[in-house]
């Protein structure tokens, strides 16, 4: 990894912080919400959208393991009062889910 790669890997984590998901439905309104599978790790998929790394996301996305947030993951997010780890990549914000509140 370069060190422009390390300074803005340094930057997304300083930025990425957990939200609750009624913080996050403005944006899912917008259509900008990424959901992330627990496999991947949120930092590096959001410095190869960062560096516009085509062939990772593609990747990622034929896989299944990213994916745009539709309709029905609100919809589950919003009974469950999901927690998420959250980071923008402009313009999208990149969530993975931490867990279900118990409080709820």
């Amino acid at each position: 990894m370069t060190e422009s790669e390390e300074l803005l890997r340094a930057k997304l984590n300083a930025e990425t912080g957990k939200l609750a998901w009624p913080e996050l439905e403005r944006h899912f309104a917008r259509g900008v919400v990424i959901k992330v599978l627990p496999d991947l790790d949120l930092l590096d998929v959001a410095l190869a959208m960062a560096r516009d790394d085509k062939a990772s996301v593609s990747h990622w996305l034929e896989e299944g393991r990213l994916a745009r947030a539709d309709a029905e993951d609100a919809r589950q997010w919003h009974a469950q009062q999901s927690l998420f780890w959250a980071v923008v990549a402009a313009p999208w914000v990149l969530i993975q889910e931490v867990a279900a509140r118990q409080d709820a």
